[in-house]
């Protein structure tokens, strides 16, 4: 049942559990409901993540987003923060082989997964054939979105080596340029997939 506070309105018992509170250690006091006392208390940190074929170490908060731990403490700054809401695509990575928008993804749920970002697509000093097509065709503007575009366009090649125009469009929907270089961008996706090895 709700209660009626100070000022007469009805208070929800919801809003006092939010008003307890718990001391962390190396923390002033600060205040959170019960549930997420112990969400806190048992998150544990996370260590290393395997991005681009490597095993690489961290010491980051799970509930950090993927893109924060690879920007910031990878110093894998290819993917770039846009929206911060799943919207736009610049932070599109790779996790197991699909488009993922890493500023929505908590670093604690990726796990064992393997990440590829835009840096690992370069092969022994040679850039994927998708990064050919995008400066041969001049697929960028700003080229802030560029990244996301070819991680999204990557993963289509891989899953179609041959895609159609419908393809490439409905497998792009994810990611947005602001620029409005969609007719280049989906040239440049056609080109890599005339190339030898444009899937790969």
């Amino acid at each position: 049942m709700c209660r009626r506070g100070a000022e007469g309105r009805q208070r929800d018992p919801r809003e006092e559990r939010k008003e307890e509170t718990i001391f962390q250690p190396g923390a002033s006091l600060v205040k959170y409901s019960p549930a997420r006392q112990i969400e806190l208390v048992l998150m544990p940190k996370v260590t290393e993540l395997h991005v681009n074929g490597k095993t690489l170490g961290v010491d980051a908060d799970s509930e950090r987003s993927l893109l924060s731990v690879l920007r910031d403490d990878l110093d894998l700054t290819g993917a770039k923060y846009g929206c911060g809401e799943g919207q736009c695509g610049a932070c599109t990575v790779l996790i197991e082989g699909t488009p993922t928008h890493s500023c929505l993804t908590q670093v604690g749920r990726v796990g064992q997964k393997k990440i590829i970002t835009i840096e690992g697509l370069e092969q022994h000093g040679r850039l994927h054939p998708l990064q050919e097509a995008f400066l041969e065709i001049g697929a960028m503007q700003c080229a802030y979105c560029t990244a996301g575009m070819v991680m999204s366009g990557v993963a289509l090649l891989r899953r179609t080596s041959n895609p159609s125009r419908e393809d490439i469009v409905r497998s792009m929907e994810g990611n947005i340029c602001r620029c409005g270089t969609y007719p280049r961008i989906i040239a440049a996706i056609q080109r890599a997939a005339a190339t030898s090895g444009g899937a790969k």
